[in-house]
């Protein structure tokens, strides 16, 4: 397993944690995680791609070892401005490579398009947007905000770290234990009492205030500027649960300049655990042509 070390910034006042997996090549290579996610979750990945590979992952605000924002919801604009911040300080003066995976790969394509400069290439994995929202719901959308900020979720207690294993098994019947395991000692920590909970913020559970506008993404998306390598799981379910039809990716993916598709088999929504080899193979791949 290829050994990471722990960075940590000041970022728009929090403390951030960035694992990184020390490489010679440039430019860098930033993995981005996915909602209730941390960035050891890439492990698999980064264990087969090649050495050489400079490699930086960020714990998202409120989650990992980054410091909790201490509101009652997050913002989905804040991971652009922290994202944009961060690589101000892991590579200031040459884009990067970003690779974003589903919460991670929706922010990655739209910072692409709105800082196209600062990006060289973008992999996004299973980001493919949320379904169109009508003005309409926006009533509804923010009563129900209101009422969870009342009733604050509270995550789910594991009597240990082999049971939260268990239950990422039983959501992923893929996973090796071994896997399963390594996952669940940094995806979890000890409470006081001894239970296990995952290192996240509750307060991400609550729902987002501001309606998904689709027509603004789409906007953004026809900015970028990069080469997109856009990657689906052939097994995962997230756009039929998002009822999102076949004809609905296909104009996403139509909305970017340079776009190669790619689909992954014997692989679910969470691919980089499914499949890292052939994920792996398919990222240098591209980054090579």
């Amino acid at each position: 397993m290829r050994a990471s070390e722990s960075l940590f910034f000041e970022i728009r006042g929090l403390r951030y944690h960035v694992r990184r997996w020390p490489g010679d090549r440039t430019p860098p290579l930033v993995l981005l995680h996915g909602w209730m996610d941390v960035s050891a979750s890439f492990q698999f990945l980064v264990d087969a791609l090649a050495p050489h590979w400079d490699v930086y992952a960020p714990d998202w605000r409120g989650y990992g070892l980054t410091q909790w924002s201490g509101a009652d919801s997050y913002w989905f604009p804040d991971y652009l401005a922290d994202l944009d911040a961060l690589l101000e300080r892991l590579s200031p003066q040459a884009p990067v490579h970003l690779v974003g995976h589903s919460l991670g790969g929706n922010v990655a394509a739209l910072y692409a398009g709105v800082r196209p400069e600062r990006v060289a290439t973008l992999v996004n994995l299973e980001g493919f947007g949320l379904a169109p929202t009508r003005p309409e719901q926006a009533p509804a959308r923010l009563r129900r905000w209101l009422q969870e900020l009342r009733a604050p979720p509270r995550l789910r207690a594991y009597p240990s770290f082999a049971a939260l294993a268990d239950r990422l098994q039983a959501n992923n019947p893929r996973l090796a234990r071994e896997r399963a395991e390594f996952l669940a000692r940094h995806w979890g920590r000890v409470e006081p009492d001894g239970t296990v909970t995952l290192r996240a913020d509750p307060a991400h559970k609550v729902v987002n205030p501001v309606l998904y506008r689709y027509e603004e993404a789409r906007a953004l998306w026809r900015e970028v500027a990069a080469p997109v390598l856009w990657v689906e799981a052939r097994d995962s379910d997230s756009a039929q649960r998002m009822k999102l039809a076949p004809e609905a990716l296909a104009e996403r993916r139509a909305a970017f300049r340079r776009l190669r598709f790619e689909t992954i088999a014997d692989a679910g929504h969470m691919l980089h655990h499914d499949q890292p080899a052939r994920l792996a193979r398919l990222i240098e791949d591209f980054l090579g042509a």
